[in-house]
């Protein structure tokens, strides 16, 4: 009996930067290959004006209105599993549409919407692949694409955040693109945007696998000055200006803070190393 061996091919895969070979040029663009004999076009206005065939290019690769794979030197706003913070552009009867940088727009399912999603506005999504079809696809129901039954992290670690929903209890944070996360809103130091992107702390693994997250590191929380939280707080619910200064009286300080002169100019010294706030002529600012 003789058995042949079927070698499988590695495609190139939708949704990710890939290192490609040129191969050779047509007159629309240049044809790219990888090392299994898989070629994807480069359209003419991605080509770089000198090229020789046989030479690496770093592309990204998605399907265009004709759904054909196609290469591009455009940067996407987001990658195949991972998360965005990105802008409907439109609604239809099948879905909505997002900007992410290509000239197709990202397709969002009515059955991937949390809740219907309205153009102009805000949301954070996750790309993924539709097996059947390799097409691309964003999903607003985030909770499906997070894992907390297996952690990857452990208290005290340092970690990568993106705030994705204000709650009653502070902001819900994606954790290393893995595990969800809450940061308690009397625990934030600074203001928070969905979409915000920065380094967090595991301050504490709960039974449940919950994590609650800090935005400093452990233990910064109780080192802060009272009366330097006390003035950023003002700051953020005056919308961030006050019209007062370290050459203000002491009387005035008192009045409006119920602290001394010399406690007010130390707190404004350390807001100020932090590049928290800017010091104007007639008043503070948050940066």
């Amino acid at each position: 009996m003789i058995t042949i061996a079927l070698n499988k091919l590695a495609v190139i895969e939708v949704g990710k930067h890939q290192e490609l070979t040129i191969l050779r040029g047509v007159s629309v663009g240049l044809f790219l290959g990888d090392d299994e004999g898989e070629d994807v076009l480069l359209p003419d206005k991605y080509c770089p004006l000198k090229y020789e065939v046989g030479a690496k290019m770093r592309v990204f690769v998605y399907r265009d209105h004709e759904e054909r794979k196609v290469a591009v030197t455009t940067e996407p706003k987001i990658l195949l599993h991972q998360f965005a913070l990105l802008k409907v552009t439109d609604v239809s009867a099948v879905g909505a549409f997002m900007d992410w940088g290509m000239e197709k727009e990202l397709f969002v399912p009515f059955k991937e919407q949390r809740r219907k999603l309205e153009p102009g506005r805000w949301y954070v999504v996750y790309l993924d692949l539709d097996k059947e079809t390799d097409r691309l696809y964003a999903s607003n129901r985030l909770d499906k694409f997070l894992d907390n039954d297996t952690l990857t992290v452990e208290e005290g670690d340092e970690v990568d955040l993106l705030v994705a929903q204000k709650t009653e209890l502070g902001f819900n944070v994606i954790v290393n693109n893995k595990h969800k996360g809450l940061v308690f809103e009397n625990e934030i130091f600074k203001p928070l945007n969905i979409g915000d992107r920065g380094k967090g702390f595991v301050k504490r693994i709960r039974e449940d696998n919950k994590l609650d997250i800090s935005i400093q590191p452990i233990g910064y929380r109780n080192s802060i000055d009272p009366n330097t939280e006390l003035i950023y707080k003002r700051l953020v619910a005056n919308n961030g200006h006050l019209a007062i200064t370290d050459q203000s009286s002491p009387e005035e300080i008192y009045d409006r803070f119920g602290i001394s002169k010399k406690a007010f100019k130390k707190a404004l010294g350390a807001l100020y190393k932090q590049e928290k706030i800017e010091l104007l002529p007639k008043g503070i600012k948050l940066i």
